[in-house]
């Protein structure tokens, strides 16, 4: 296991197992396998990843503050408590309106 994997059976709080890092990205894998992944993420204001794509379907639940979060050129905000499906190899950003934490779950789209 990586030194930034959450232990399997072992209970956990999304805010409290990410701390934010000043004008940083931190982020945490919870579950990596080949077929996706579950990732908690701490964003500091203003920080963000830039327009990208992925072969993954992706599910954003921010689970503290606040995001935009701009898919195929279209932006949304979304707040905690709040979820945004992004759709595999299409356009996505993602930027800190507010410090924000979020769980990120990707799953691949199956290969033919």
């Amino acid at each position: 296991m990586a030194a930034n994997e959450f232990k399997k059976g072992e209970k956990f709080n999304f805010n409290e197992s990410i701390d934010y890092a000043e004008n940083a990205v931190v982020s945490k894998h919870i579950l990596k396998k080949n077929n996706g992944n579950i990732s908690l993420f701490a964003f500091d204001k203003d920080e963000g990843l830039s327009e990208h794509t992925t072969p993954f379907d992706a599910l954003v639940h921010i689970v503290e503050g606040e995001a935009e979060i701009t898919i195929d050129g279209h932006p949304a905000s979304v707040k905690k408590g709040e979820s945004i499906v992004m759709p595999a190899n299409i356009p996505h950003a993602l930027k800190a309106i507010q410090k924000f934490k979020m769980v990120l779950t990707m799953i691949r789209s199956k290969q033919e």
